[in-house]
């Protein structure tokens, strides 16, 4: 048995379909016969679950592997792979699990649906697939695993989080009632976001996201006086991260796009262009917004950047691809600009209102910046700086402007890569 998983990994590897199928086919063969069925059976899932474990250990996440499944595998593969990581996730006590992976797997759909007396294997099997589709499909699933890259370890492993105890949970009304007030900001933040993404007006909208951006500030700020007071100990004060997808088509003015919002609220972004997601690293009163606010802003660069129409050169050939790459640079440029500018605004208010009780708000926000750029330097050592081409397309680039309010824009960015 377990030369014919080899067998077919080898195969797939090497792209050599034909050789894979022959090993499916070998499997399907086996699975005739209720005992070697059973075998079968038994050993593909605990290869999965395996994998799975591996896969974890190399620093993926629920969220990672169903994003990278997305591109390369087809949807009926997407949808084992959500199965096996639910199926692995079953294994530990939830008080055990960091609450970030539950949630990374509730939002792709994750639960085991199938009943306790089957397996993962029968129960699709069950739905009316043969051996051979279902054992191909299983093998392809079992590759992409046992293939991952190693990744950074942004959180603890699932079984490996330490139960808080009663005492400690209860010890601070402040500490309960902190978690409550971050969600209220953050439920501000998403209505005042969700007015921006649904006017039609690009200077209401700017309105609303710049009010975000200030309320995002006004919480970095205060969420960093409290850990400098030492009594901000939920979540542990040090820079955390977070990866976020970047896809196709036009990824390198996304990535630009999420560089800005990073670096107006002072994370920093790595951009793994092969993986398609970019690692955003900061405290974590400020990976949130991050998420938020480019998802937000992403949408409505979307929306500008369509709504502006296709176009063609002089001979009648399209350039709508040159127009819009130059136009999603531009606007990215500006909303890095302009959320700096809010950002740096609500430093000066703070200190203006004596809200930092006395202490140096530039220094403390600088000596945080400190902190991230050392995580970043200790969790990717090779980094090194991708240079991002600037559009090409003057129309694009122009209407990009406009778009984003006529800002003054850099000739290039640079953004550090894996």
């Amino acid at each position: 048995m377990p030369h014919l998983v080899s067998d077919a990994l080898i195969a797939l590897q090497r792209g050599d379909q034909a050789a894979a199928d022959d090993a499916a086919v070998a499997f399907a063969q086996v699975c005739a016969m209720p005992v070697g069925r059973r075998i079968t059976v038994t050993h593909l899932v605990t290869a999965l679950s395996d994998a799975t474990t591996e896969a974890w250990q190399r620093g993926w996440q629920p969220a990672d592997v169903h994003r990278y499944a997305g591109k390369v595998l087809a949807t009926p593969e997407q949808a084992l792979v959500v199965d096996v990581m639910s199926l692995e996730m079953q294994r530990y006590a939830a008080a055990t699990v960091d609450p970030r992976w539950l949630g990374q797997l509730d939002e792709v759909g994750g639960g085991v649906w199938w009943a306790t007396s089957q397996t993962l294997l029968e129960a699709h099997r069950g739905r009316g697939l043969d051996w051979l589709t279902l054992l191909t499909r299983t093998l392809a699933v079992l590759h992409l695993l046992v293939t991952l890259p190693r990744l950074e370890c942004l959180t603890p492993l699932p079984g490996s989080v330490v139960p808080p105890r009663p005492a400690a949970a209860a010890s601070s009304a402040d500490d309960a009632d902190r978690p409550a007030a971050d969600e209220r900001i953050l439920s501000r933040v998403r209505q005042l976001l969700a007015k921006a993404e649904s006017t039609t007006f690009e200077a209401e909208a700017e309105t609303f996201t710049a009010g975000a951006q200030a309320l995002m500030a006004r919480h970095s700020i205060d969420a960093a006086l409290l850990a400098a007071s030492g009594e901000g100990s939920r979540g542990g004060d040090a820079p955390q991260g977070r990866r976020i997808g970047i896809d196709n088509p036009y990824d390198s003015p996304k990535a630009m796009l999420l560089d800005a919002v990073a670096s107006a609220n002072r994370c920093k972004l790595v951009w793994n262009r092969e993986l398609g997601f970019g690692t955003v690293v900061g405290f974590e009163s400020d990976l949130e917004s991050v998420e938020v606010l480019f998802t937000s802003l992403l949408v409505q660069a979307t929306r500008a950047v369509t709504s502006a129409g296709s176009r063609t050169d002089a001979y009648g050939r399209s350039r709508t691809r040159s127009f819009r790459q130059s136009f999603l640079m531009a606007y990215a440029a500006r909303i890095g600009e302009r959320l700096e500018q809010v950002a740096d605004q609500e430093v000066d208010a703070a200190t203006a209102e004596g809200r930092t009780g006395g202490r140096e708000l530039v220094p403390l926000l600088a000596a945080r910046a400190e902190d991230v750029q050392r995580v970043v330097e200790d969790w990717f050592p090779e980094l090194r700086n991708r240079a991002v081409r600037v559009g090409r397309d003057a129309e694009g680039w122009h209407s990009g402007r406009a778009a984003a309010d006529r800002a003054h824009l850099g000739t290039g960015e640079q953004i550090a890569s894996a």
